[in-house]
């Protein structure tokens, strides 16, 4: 077992998680504190979801709730073994999830790859469990697709990203990337979390622009497979 400074950098194995509940142990308000859509649907027909970790959730939620085309953000716990995860367990490492926000936007209005650029541009994709300070399982990067096209999207601009990456002098890409199905449900973070940058304007931030541009031009959307969602992992 590996820590640095407390935080926890590997993996645990499933009968090293904690054991978590069969209920969450917390109550949340049902309604986006910016964007004013209900929290957990329903949402407008035709709607698509795209889960993303890049660190502390608070800064990449504000992040993306900003972005046109987005529907509703969320914030909660994802890709780990824990069932019902609080705050403080996932912190410890203990559950395998990383802090991760839910993304639902209107494919007629913006696209997977749009969306992917914000998510490239705004942290360090290179540095296994860590964003800056934020070190530790639960700050890694993850893309959880929902959709073929989410799938391809996140490979190809992934690819163009890391010879940006090369070309200025960073390492591989570390993000983990595969089916929100496969990462398994997303539970909701607790009510304080959801729109924290909002409620808190002044709160503690680690994201921003990494000063490189994801070339996202490359990526035609009349390339891709069809967007037929799959449905996300059950609550």
């Amino acid at each position: 077992m590996v820590f640095v400074f407390g935080k926890r950098t590997t993996m645990p194995a499933r009968d090293e998680a904690l054991p978590g509940r069969d209920h969450r142990p917390f109550t949340v308000s049902p309604t986006h504190v910016v964007l004013g859509t209900p929290l957990e649907g329903p949402w407008p027909a035709g709607s698509e979801v795209l889960y993303v970790a890049m660190g502390c959730f608070w800064g990449v939620e504000r992040i993306f709730w900003r972005q046109p085309g987005v529907i509703n953000t969320s914030v909660g716990y994802m890709g780990g073994y824990t069932p019902n995860p609080t705050y403080e367990e996932t912190c410890t490492g203990l559950t395998g999830h990383a802090e991760t926000v839910r993304v639902v936007y209107d494919p007629e209005q913006t696209s997977p790859e749009l969306l992917l650029k914000a998510f490239w541009e705004n942290h360090d994709p290179t540095t296994a469990n860590r964003q800056g300070n934020d070190i530790g399982t639960a700050y890694r990067s993850a893309i959880y697709w929902t959709t073929p096209g989410q799938r391809t999207a996140a490979e190809t601009t992934r690819d163009a990203f890391q010879q940006v990456l090369h070309d200025n002098g960073y390492g591989e890409i570390t993000t983990e990337i595969r089916s929100a199905e496969d990462a398994g449900p997303f539970y909701l973070a607790e009510d304080y979390h959801q729109g924290y940058l909002h409620k808190n304007p002044g709160g503690y931030c680690n994201h921003g622009p990494n000063g490189m541009t994801c070339p996202v031009g490359i990526v035609r959307q009349d390339q891709l497979p069809s967007q037929q969602e799959i449905a996300p992992p059950a609550q």
